[in-house]
């Protein structure tokens, strides 16, 4: 009987630690999959966001078993095991309020208010890649290096609001 109870707690440690993992992996992986500067696939876009989709309630629950599972183990653990439970419950309990936040919003924040310089002062290398848009007499050039970074722009171009995007 003696000998049940080791492999009792590690079993315990071992589902801990994958619970634990999966709630902080469902935050974290959408956000290293679509992430500026970086190839994205079609395939590894719809992965992060289903993930994304999920991420609230599957965090949540993994946030309560963890819980759970910290205070089954608690009791049997030293100082230092102790630290690791905590730290490892502040890190799921992290993820668990993060996955509730759009911070895709801070990574590829819109550009409200562009400032326009005229082509004579534009600093712009003329082998540089452009987004233009044109209406009536009224034209914009969109640098795609500035565009890869924030991803949308909101524009008026002859009294037309226009969402700019790439």
């Amino acid at each position: 009987m003696t000998s049940s109870a080791p492999t009792r707690s590690r079993l315990l440690w071992v589902i801990f630690a994958l619970i634990a993992l999966a709630g902080i992996a469902v935050f974290f992986i959408p956000g290293f999959i679509i992430r500026p500067f970086t190839h994205q696939s079609a395939r590894g876009i719809l992965l992060a966001m289903a993930i994304r989709q999920r991420a609230p309630l599957v965090s949540l629950v993994c946030a309560i078993a963890s819980l759970c599972l910290v205070l089954l183990l608690w009791p049997g653990t030293g100082r230092w095991a102790r630290a690791g439970l905590t730290a490892i419950m502040l890190a799921v309990t992290f993820s668990a309020v993060m996955s509730r936040l759009n911070y895709f919003e801070w990574m590829f924040h819109p550009v409200d208010t562009a400032r326009f310089d005229p082509e004579a002062s534009s600093k712009l290398d003329s082998a540089e890649m452009i987004l233009a848009v044109r209406f009536g007499s009224d034209a914009r050039a969109y640098p795609i290096r500035e565009m890869a970074y924030h991803h949308i722009l909101n524009d008026v171009v002859e009294g037309v609001p226009v969402a700019v995007t790439y």
